[in-house]
């Protein structure tokens, strides 16, 4: 029993030996061409079965293939927002240095995806619904996001203390984690224009296997850039926010 307690404790003090920047640094690092490899992989595998081998839609045609984008795009676009706010809050209670700056790192990447949800569903939306945009209470609330994203990162640069700037910023993301619930059931809460949900987890997927499949790789590849973009973004905000400590300007002095 004694040697399953000390493990267990050897164990927690290892993961929280990484919530300093110092030690989560070289992780990073390391970790880094691990996910870029997976996300080149699920993407080629996603793109050759999405454009290649799906069948194409009865009703859409062609031209509903841009959803093999738009919705592993949306679906990351609403997640993301969740682990920056997790971060951000972290940062706040806390008081860690690294949460912050994992919230930090993740805004822009979540905005870039929001925004490709909101470009690729206006080219769905111009042969399907004749319109490039409407007032779609889906469209709006995921367009609100996008703004959130936006916020954050704003309210970070108008602040020149990080400390302050990582407590202003975690107060608005978790304000506008509410947003979150009302995109992904918003077309059940009112009558829109935007199609239900094609993929539940209790219900049957509504589309054929190997749509389902596409879908399910260009998630995961965008999934596995969105955590190299995060490691990588995550480093450059450690050695800017960490200049002052000694052990930067050892590893600057090592690179040289």
């Amino acid at each position: 029993m004694n040697l399953i307690n000390n493990f267990s404790n050897h164990r927690l003090v290892n993961w929280f030996k990484l919530s300093s920047p110092s030690t989560f640094y070289p992780v990073a690092g390391k970790l880094t061409p691990f996910f870029w490899v997976l996300a080149f992989l699920f993407g080629a595998a996603g793109l050759w079965v999405s454009f290649f081998v799906a069948p194409v839609d009865a009703v859409q045609g062609q031209g509903y293939r841009i959803i093999f984008i738009h919705v592993p795009a949306s679906w990351m676009s609403m997640f993301i927002y969740l682990v920056m706010a997790a971060w951000a809050g972290l940062g706040l209670v806390f008081n860690t240095r690294l949460s912050a700056m994992m919230a930090q790192a993740l805004a822009p990447i979540g905005a870039w995806m929001a925004f490709l949800s909101l470009w690729t569903g206006a080219f769905w939306g111009k042969p399907m619904w004749g319109a490039w945009w409407v007032w779609d209470a889906r469209l709006t609330s995921e367009l609100i996001l996008l703004f959130l994203y936006l916020g954050f990162i704003a309210l970070r640069a108008s602040i020149d203390d990080p400390r302050r700037a990582d407590k202003a910023s975690a107060i608005l993301a978790l304000v506008g984690v509410v947003n979150v619930p009302i995109i992904y059931f918003s077309v059940k809460w009112w009558n829109t224009l935007h199609q239900g949900a094609s993929v539940s987890l209790t219900k049957a997927p509504a589309m054929a296997q190997t749509m389902l499949w596409g879908m399910l790789l260009m998630a995961l590849c965008l999934w596995m850039y969105t955590i190299a973009v995060t490691l990588m973004r995550v480093r450059a905000i450690i050695l800017e926010r960490e200049a002052h400590a000694d052990w930067v300007r050892q590893s600057i002095e090592v690179k040289i």
